[in-house]
């Protein structure tokens, strides 16, 4: 089973898809728009291509865990989406995964300008991993 993890920005949204046994992290891209519409369209394309059956989305917490202040943007583009897609999209905790997307690109030798490029689509892929993590812990029992 293929799980997208979306990591949606303003600008760019990161995105990743998990190999056919849904264990691991694989297609990883970076959609450039501003334009929800758009963004939920490239979204709708890459599920039709890549197979998926599942999507899961970051959601800004603060460090309480309570909602941040783009929560409600959040959730209308997850509604967006799943319009867009005709799947459900599950909401999924993201604190931090920005600031560890950050330290794994610098941690890899990227300089901060190469940054921008990439992190979004490494953070898409730990909340992939978290979100992996989660199912097969939850499902054993």
């Amino acid at each position: 089973m293929r799980i997208m993890a979306i990591d949606y920005g303003d600008a760019r949204t990161g995105v990743a898809v998990s190999d056919p046994t849904g264990l691991l992290a694989g297609y990883t891209t970076v959609i450039q728009s501003r334009k929800g519409e758009a963004v939920a369209a490239e979204i709708a394309r890459i599920v039709w291509e890549q197979q998926v059956e599942e999507l899961v989305m970051g959601f800004p917490r603060n460090m309480d865990g309570t909602e941040g202040p783009r929560a409600e943007l959040y959730r209308a583009f997850a509604s967006q989406v799943q319009e867009t897609v005709g799947m459900p999209v599950r909401l999924w905790d993201e604190r931090r995964t920005t600031v560890e997307a950050h330290a794994i690109l610098h941690e890899s030798g990227k300089r901060m300008k190469a940054h921008k490029k990439n992190v979004d689509a490494v953070a898409a892929s730990l909340i992939l991993e978290g979100y992996l993590t989660y199912r097969r812990n939850h499902s054993e029992g």
